[in-house]
């Protein structure tokens, strides 16, 4: 009987999607975005990674804080640099319906510490819903 419900429980924990997790809504930026403004967006939204999106909010990069700290170190240009110049185009991404241990395996895989979750229209273009990430999941153990 006990261990029936144990079954149970690690069968519940093993369908729990990306969806149950994240952080819904993603704070985003536009290839435009100034990086100072950028600066602004991470602290004020304490984030600590922004998707940057193109005009019809599709997403084509992402900035983190260690991105912006390396920029720090050309004192006299990152005050006039935008998003796109300094963005990362590899984006790692995940939809909703996927599940929590397939996002841990990925993060855990390529040594990443958040996943864009996404969801694509017709022409595969991908639009961000939120963001997972480890702390999400740790979070989720911490509740079980």
């Amino acid at each position: 009987m006990q261990t029936e419900t144990v079954h149970a429980r690690t069968q519940g924990r093993q369908n729990k999607t990306v969806a149950d997790v994240m952080h819904h809504g993603a704070v985003t930026c536009t290839l435009d975005t100034p990086i100072p403004q950028v600066a602004r967006l991470l602290t004020q939204q304490d984030v600590s990674a922004l998707p940057v999106v193109d005009a019809e909010g599709f997403l084509v990069g992402i900035l983190t804080r260690t991105d912006l700290v390396a920029l720090r170190a050309y004192e006299d240009y990152w005050r006039e640099m935008q998003a796109e110049h300094v963005m990362v185009h590899t984006v790692h991404t995940i939809t909703p319906d996927q599940t929590v241990a397939e996002a841990s395996r990925r993060m855990t895989e390529r040594k990443i510490h958040r996943l864009i979750v996404v969801e694509f229209d017709s022409a595969q273009h991908a639009k961000p819903l939120g963001i997972i990430a480890q702390s999400d999941i740790v979070r989720d153990m911490a509740l079980e």
